[in-house]
């Protein structure tokens, strides 16, 4: 019989899990032991996946983010996920890029055709970046562009960051070190050995169940399908292959599913001390669910989500959204200011100013906090 569970259990084993709560897993493994755990951290805004593995890691640095992407390059930003920017662990990638690529791929092949990349205009385009890349080294996408221009390629508009997208799921390319502001990309066999064993599609799609489940579980095949961009069809056959592994909960009448090596974590009482987290925007804990109702409170969901695929900066609060937030960076000082959904009680301050002095800390900047009044 499944055990029942309340909406304040679930978010707490999800804050858990997502290591934004103290608990069991109170030993940081490192930035690429983070990611692998964490089975990747979207990237698109390359400073919020930073801040993400903030809001995770005690102790990092943002420093230390870049330094594992960009020196020691244990990890890695490319597409993955729903075929957007990640941060992966470069472990990882030997069955990850496999099992996306083809499916992405084949996702985008309209769009594609019709922004006039048909497959010998895809294929002669990633031949000519290869070689440019092979030859000059870590390029912008402007001068990308510039080269395949000069080959006769020409390429406008949604057609430019559509064939690096294909470029990248066929394990040619990647992004690479940042010049100034702007990121640069690389063959992706150059800037990192690709490690790790090759896994059938199978033991791969069971193994990413797993690892969904490790990091966002309680959740349903519905919500790891919304999460990876995978067929559900894929979703459910993988985690019919590790039904062992798993055991059934029900959450508000639903039947959903967590690993049985967390069960010990349903015998732990609540968390005594409020639980404040500044979340960046785009933050995994809001993008790996079908939906956001058990989190985001329905009144305020687009002042999280105004559209657009924009998810805003959020307050969150015992695993609640309560607010959004935003920072206005002058030089060496950082504004943070909270825009709350309802007054703030007392006791939320505390944690607040602690969040705040940990972006400094983290940034290496002076922080000021502002909490706008609720009117």
């Amino acid at each position: 019989m499944a055990i029942s569970l309340s909406n304040d259990q679930v978010r707490l084993l999800r804050l858990r899990a997502q290591r934004l709560t103290p608990g069991p897993l109170d030993t940081v493994p490192g930035v690429a032991g983070l990611v692998r755990e964490l089975c990747g951290i979207q990237a698109q805004d390359a400073r919020a996946a930073a801040l993400a593995l903030r809001v995770r890691g005690a102790g990092l640095l943002a420093a230390d983010v870049e330094r594992a992407r960009a020196q020691e390059r244990t990890i890695i930003r490319t597409w993955g996920q729903r075929g957007t920017l990640h941060l992966l662990a470069t472990d990882d990638l030997g069955w990850l890029l496999p099992l996306f690529g083809p499916v992405f791929i084949a996702a985008s092949g309209r769009r594609r055709a019709e922004l006039g990349l048909d497959e010998d205009t895809c294929a002669r385009g990633i031949r000519v970046m290869h070689d440019a890349l092979a030859s000059q080294g870590p390029l912008t996408r402007a001068e990308l562009v510039e080269q395949l221009a000069v080959r006769g390629i020409r390429v406008e508009g949604q057609a430019r960051p559509y064939l690096l997208f294909r470029a990248a799921l066929e394990g040619v390319i990647c992004l690479g070190p940042d010049r100034g502001t702007e990121p640069t990309y690389v063959l992706l066999g150059d800037w990192v050995a690709i490690g790790g064993h090759s896994l059938s599609q199978e033991t791969a799609l069971a193994e990413l169940a797993r690892r969904y489940l490790e990091a966002y579980g309680p959740a349903t095949a519905a919500d790891m399908a919304t999460w990876s961009g995978m067929p559900i069809s894929d979703i459910r056959a993988a985690w019919r292959r590790i039904a062992g592994q798993l055991m059934e909960v029900e959450i508000g009448g639903s039947v959903a599913w967590m690993l049985k090596t967390r069960a010990a974590w349903l015998d732990e009482p609540l968390v005594a001390d409020r639980v404040v987290c500044l979340l960046p925007g785009f933050d995994i804990y809001l993008l790996g669910y079908q939906n956001r109702d058990l989190v985001v409170p329905r009144l305020y969901a687009k002042r999280v989500n105004a559209g657009g695929g924009i998810v805003r900066p959020t307050l969150l609060l015992d695993g609640l959204v309560a607010g959004t937030w935003k920072s206005q960076r002058k030089k060496n000082h950082l504004d943070v200011i909270v825009e709350p959904f309802d007054q703030l009680a007392p006791e939320v301050y505390p944690g607040l100013e602690a969040e705040v002095t940990d972006l400094a800390r983290f940034l290496r900047v002076q922080t000021s906090l502002r909490v706008q009044t609720v009117s």
